[in-house]
This record gives C-alpha cells, sequence and structure tokens, in this order.
C-alpha cells in the first residue's frame, strides 16, 4: 500500500498547524461559528445533533493495521469506544470534542492518515473496489490510478471550492463493487485493442435529491492524458456549473439540462488547451507510484481445500469468502451487521481484533467496503478456519454478505441534523424481523439501502429494496423503492406509494419477499423478478 512521501508529510503537518490555531481561537471566542463552519468542514469535522463528528479518510478503503489499531485507539480515548464506517470507505466519530480535534489529527497523522477534504465542495476522498488487487476479474489493480487522482486532487488549487462537493470512483473489472456509474465521475480501468491500458469515463453520476446514473462521456482515455482530460471534465463544471441554486450545484444537474453530447464537446475543448500545461505524470511517477502496490509475496502450492465439517463455519465460507486471483488464497468479508447491531459500527475492541487478523492473515491489509464492513482481501485457505474463530468470538462472524440483513444505512436521525427520520432503528428491526439465517439465504442476494434524508447517504436509490425517511408533518415516515443497483445492473429504484410508519415499512418488505417468493422463477434475484413482472404485483402485496 502507498505511503507518505515528503510532501504528504509536510502537507500534513501544515494543516494541522493551521487548524490547531483555527481551533483555539473558535474556543476563546474570536470565531463565530459562522466563521468557523468553513474551516472545520475542510478538516472533516461536522456540527451534528448532539456532538461534533470527525470523518477520518481511507483512500480508496485501503489500510493496514497499524492505522486499522490507530482508529481504535481514537474511539477508545476520544470517542465512546466505537466507529462508524460510511459508504464512502471512511470511518466516522460521532462523539469528538472540539478542543480534542488537534490531537486527533496529529495522532492520525503519526500513521499516515488525515481527515482532508472529507467535507467541503472539493473533490472527496477517491473510492475503488474493495478487492482491487485481489480479483480475479481485474485487468489491473485500480489502487495506483486512485492514488494518482489522490495527489493530484488534493489542495488543487482551481477545484478546492466547486460548486459542490465532489466524488470519484476507481474500478478495474467489469463487475462493479464500487457503485461506480453513481458518482460525479466514475472511471473503469479497461484495455483497448492493443492492449493498452486507459480509462472509460463516465460523468454525471449521484443520488441525492435528483438521482441520476453517469452517462459515458469517453469509451477509452489513454494514461497519457489520463490527468488532463480529468482536468479538463472539472474544469467544464467549475465554469458552468451553479452556484446560486445548492439544489442544482452537482455536476449531474449541469449535464442534464446540456446534455452529454454538449459537455463531451465542451470537454474535448477543454482537454486541448490543458493538454498543452504539460500536467500528466510521467510513466515513471506512475510505475513509482505502483510500486507500492506489488502483490503480496504469496505461497505457492497452497491447497484449496476447505474443511467444511463445521456447519456454521460452511455457512460464513459460503456467503462471505470470495475467489482471490492466488491459487490457495480466499478475499474475507466481515460483516459489520449483526443482528440487531447498527450498520457499519464497530467497538474499538473490534477494530483492534481485525487490525490482529490483517496483520497474521491477511499480508497486514485491510479494506473499507462502500456497503460498511471491512476486507481482509488475501487469506490464505488453510488459515479460513482460524479467522471465523477469532471474528465469531468477537462477534464479528455475521455470514451475511449480500443479504436482507447485509443493510447500508446512514446515521439518520440519531446523530444528523439534517435527517428527517431515523434510519438504525429500522435497519434493527429488519434485521430483528429476518434473523433465520436459512431464511434469508432462501431469499439470497437481496440489498437492503436506508437513508434517513432525501441526501441519499444510505443509498436508497440503488438498493434492490430502498428505504427513505420523510417528515410527515411532524411524524417520521418511510417510503419504499424497488428495482435499484449500484453494480454492474446500475439502476434506479422506484417508489412504490404511499409511506409507512417504522413497523409498517418492516411488515411491507416482508409482504414484498413473499411475492418474490412465489413469483421468482429458477436463478432469479430479488431485483431480477422485480424487473420481471413489474411493480404491479407487489403494490397489490403491500397496499391491497
Amino acid at each position: 500500500m502507498y505511503k507518505y512521501d515528503e510532501y504528504d508529510h509536510s502537507i500534513v503537518a501544515a494543516r494541522i498547524d493551521e487548524f490547531r490555531d483555527q481551533v483555539r481561537r473558535r474556543l476563546e471566542g474570536h470565531m463565530t461559528e459562522d466563521q468557523f463552519k468553513p474551516l472545520r468542514l475542510m478538516n472533516g469535522l461536522y456540527l451534528q445533533l448532539h456532538a461534533y463528528m470527525l470523518r477520518v479518510a481511507v483512500p480508496y478503503g485501503t489500510m493496514d493495521s497499524r492505522q486499522m489499531r490507530m482508529l481504535g485507539r481514537i474511539a477508545r480515548k476520544y470517542d465512546r469506544g466505537y466507529g462508524h464506517f460510511t459508504t464512502r470507505q471512511n470511518i466516522q466519530f460521532n462523539w469528538i470534542k472540539l478542543a480534542d480535534t488537534p490531537e486527533i489529527l496529529e495522532e492520525l497523522a503519526t500513521v499516515e492518515m488525515h481527515a482532508i477534504q472529507t467535507s467541503g465542495n472539493c473533490i472527496r476522498n477517491i473510492s475503488s473496489d474493495q478487492f482491487a488487487g485481489a480479483a480475479a476479474d481485474e485487468v489491473t489493480d485500480p489502487r495506483p490510478w486512485a492514488e494518482l487522482l489522490r495527489q493530484w486532487s488534493t489542495f488543487h488549487p482551481e477545484f478546492t471550492y466547486l460548486p459542490r462537493k465532489f466524488k470519484i470512483a476507481v474500478i478495474a473489472s467489469d463487475t462493479d463493487r464500487a457503485a461506480m456509474r453513481l458518482h460525479d465521475i466514475g472511471i473503469q480501468i479497461v484495455k483497448n485493442d492493443a492492449g493498452e491500458l486507459g480509462g472509460r469515463i463516465y460523468v454525471g453520476g449521484g443520488m441525492g435529491r435528483t438521482p441520476m446514473i453517469a452517462p459515458l462521456i469517453k469509451d477509452f482515455v489513454p494514461f497519457a492524458d489520463f490527468i488532463s482530460y480529468l482536468e479538463a471534465c472539472l474544469r467544464v463544471y467549475n465554469r458552468y456549473g451553479r452556484r446560486d441554486n445548492i439544489y442544482k450545484a452537482r455536476i449531474k444537474i449541469l449535464i442534464h439540462e446540456l446534455g452529454a453530447d454538449k459537455y463531451r464537446e465542451e470537454v474535448e475543448a477543454e482537454f486541448q488547451a490543458v493538454k498543452q500545461l504539460g500536467i500528466d505524470p510521467p510513466q515513471a511517477e506512475f510505475d513509482r507510484i505502483a510500486a507500492h502496490f506489488a502483490p503480496p509475496a504469496f505461497e505457492t502450492g497452497l491447497s484449496d481445500a476447505i474443511d467444511r465439517s463445521d456447519p456454521n463455519f460452511a455457512a460464513w465460507v459460503d456467503q462471505n469468502v470470495s475467489a482471490h486471483k492466488a491459487a490457495g488464497y480466499a478475499v474475507v468479508t466481515v460483516s459489520l451487521k449483526p443482528t440487531g447491531g447498527i450498520p457499519g459500527d464497530a467497538s474499538a475492541d473490534q477494530i483492534d481484533i481485525m487490525a490482529d487478523l490483517a496483520e497474521r492473515f491477511s499480508f497486514n491489509e485491510l479494506r473499507v467496503t462502500h456497503a460498511q464492513n471491512i476486507v481482509l482481501p488475501h487469506v490464505a485457505k488453510h488459515d479460513l478456519f482460524r479467522v471465523y474463530q477469532m471474528l465469531a468470538h468477537a462477534g464479528l462472524a455475521e455470514a451475511n454478505l449480500d443479504l436482507i440483513s447485509d443493510i447500508i444505512a446512514c446515521p439518520g436521525l440519531d446523530y444528523c441534523s439534517l435527517a428527517n427520520a431515523r434510519s438504525i432503528p429500522v435497519a434493527q428491526k429488519i434485521a430483528q424481523r429476518f434473523a433465520d439465517l436459512d431464511r434469508q439465504r432462501e431469499l439470497g442476494e437481496l440489498k437492503l439501502k436506508i437513508s434517513g434524508c432525501i441526501n441519499a447517504c444510505g443509498h436508497h436509490h440503488a438498493g434492490h429494496i430502498g428505504i427513505l425517511g420523510v417528515d410527515r408533518k411532524g411524524t417520521e415516515n418511510f417510503q419504499l423503492l424497488f428495482g435499484g443497483s449500484g453494480a454492474e445492473d446500475v439502476s434506479l429504484g422506484k417508489i412504490t406509494g404511499p409511506g409507512f410508519s417504522e413497523d409498517g415499512i418492516v411488515d411491507a418488505i416482508e409482504k414484498a419477499t413473499n411475492v418474490y417468493l412465489a413469483q421468482r422463477d429458477r436463478g432469479e434475484r430479488f431485483v431480477d423478478t422485480y424487473r420481471r413482472i413489474g411493480m404491479e404485483p407487489f403494490k397489490e402485496a403491500i397496499y391491497g
């Protein structure tokens, strides 16, 4: 994984010193909250309902055990003993004291972590495929490309104050594990007919109030032009994006209003100008970055056999263990979705245990997923049972990856000042209703996602089943959506009809799953059956 160079160290140290002075002036009353707000947001610090929340960047979701342990230390020392892993592959601490933030940032810096550009109208944390470097279906490891983008975008003087926040995802396989086309810019690394690597560029995706799927803007951008082309994409947005209306400020709105063809034309013209600036790095610089992501020293000759005599272990292997590109190895997804738990939360002790597992069994590497779970990317198959036992002892061996209880949920009204409704209790009640693992496995892959407001931090538009919390005359109400997907079969969910109470939404989901079980064809997922038979049979069962 990437290690800071002298520029990274100096940038982070300077930012900490700067923010320490800003915090001091705020605490001494020399700045108002309105004056302090843009400064704290540039350092990932939010003011939520009950306390400050600090969002720490995990670039492209990759960490080592040393960094993971630091997150556990911060949870234990400065928070209430836990952290919340997010859909941006970051981690949030929800109970931070303002006076402690400079010390937290200083401690993070000792393990090459920071909170820069995790908020504000800038290019946010670059996300990627959590199986990068391990997936058999990738054409290359996308993380060197993501790291190049991180370096290009950090403190970019032209893109520090964009019309609105900006999110980029990079993948390198036809299987989309990062919701790539629901980003402002989605990049798929591909090979052209000559065998050269380059980027297929999608621009203008996003969720929130007006969800949109990013259209294809350029089918192949060679590495030699990669940064220049993305710079042109951002320049056109920065020039024409609206700043007079926060609801129409995202690039998806600009492309919708201009049309993809006109935007593409503007980008091509800008690209010709940007190309003359010579900002694309030489191949040697990319090679330097890529060397940090060289594959681990995998053992050869390992057996692919797994002893499945323990039925609970066998179920966990079937659900949470994925194929690896190296013989004798597997990818392990650690579920942070225990029945009755808070999706994405992990205690300080659990964080430490996952760090220990990474150090002992996964070449010292972990990944955060956009579905709020943790991945151990390189586990030898002969170690899987020991890993499972340690996870089970820590309450982390839920065998529910991609099942109905593997719920994505934002913090909702329990924490967020923007939310209209609570997400967490709904997620807990759904998980409890479907707690029986055999029942979950009978339903198969069913991605359920919950947002507490229209900002869609829980990705409800992209759920096979999505739930949106709204305020209905002072009462929490929950709209139900079907048919969304953030994967390679990307689609946006459609609202079924009138909303439900907290208990009513759980009943409605159970009725919908009963329709699916009665109507599905062999091999169909919930979303496949919905696409085939349409909304009406579900509406009849839910509202009839």
